[in-house]
């Protein structure tokens, strides 16, 4: 009668023993691939930055410098996208001067840009491998830095002390994160790319 009892208590034991030993595997795996994360953002030019925007990636990037490159670039690229749609919705704020107005259309323009750039820079990624791998790691390294240059030709239009303090204040906000995310994405690349030179 006992034994009829002890064979699903042993079963059921041996069962939380093997889930328990499952998860703790999974979170030193994970704890492995955030402080992969953390070291790698740490030779960024923000790597607060850098960490919160990818940790929650971990799991996907593991230790993976060409996944991290990629999360990154993808982060950028979605922050672009959304930095340009708020842009355009600020572009048609009334009250702005002329040279204002001016102003927000060509950061609309360069951003517009920059959002092109990033998704080539996906799509290349994506690709990167091979015989090919320095000819087309080059021409991520160049799109990203041009979307990073369209960052900050956007953030130069609203420098001058013309600029009305609530627009020039909405817009650097905006475009400073976007710069900062693009700025750590090709750091992350530039990084990959010495590990394949």
């Amino acid at each position: 009668m006992e034994s009829h009892f002890l064979k699903p208590i042993a079963s059921l034991l041996i069962m939380f023993s093997l889930i328990y030993s499952g998860c703790e595997a999974r979170a030193v795996g994970g704890s492995k691939s955030t402080e992969f994360i953390r070291t790698s953002c740490s030779a960024t030019a923000y790597p607060t930055l850098c960490y919160s925007s990818l940790s929650s990636h971990a799991s996907a990037i593991q230790q993976n410098p060409k996944l991290l490159a990629n999360a990154a670039l993808t982060i950028s690229h979605d922050t672009a996208v959304s930095t340009s749609a708020d842009m355009v919705k600020l572009s048609h704020r009334a009250g702005m001067t002329p040279r204002e107005v001016s102003a927000m259309q060509d950061c609309v323009e360069e951003l517009r840009d920059s959002v092109d750039q990033l998704r080539k820079s996906m799509a290349e990624m994506k690709q990167v491998k091979g015989s090919n791998f320095a000819m087309m790691i080059n021409d991520v390294q160049t799109w990203v830095s041009a979307a990073l240059t369209d960052e900050d030709t956007c953030m130069d239009g609203f420098a001058g002390k013309y600029m009305n303090g609530s627009v020039k204040t909405a817009v650097r906000g905006n475009i400073v994160n976007v710069a900062h995310m693009t700025s750590n994405a090709l750091a992350l690349i530039n990084s990959y790319a010495s590990l394949n030179a």
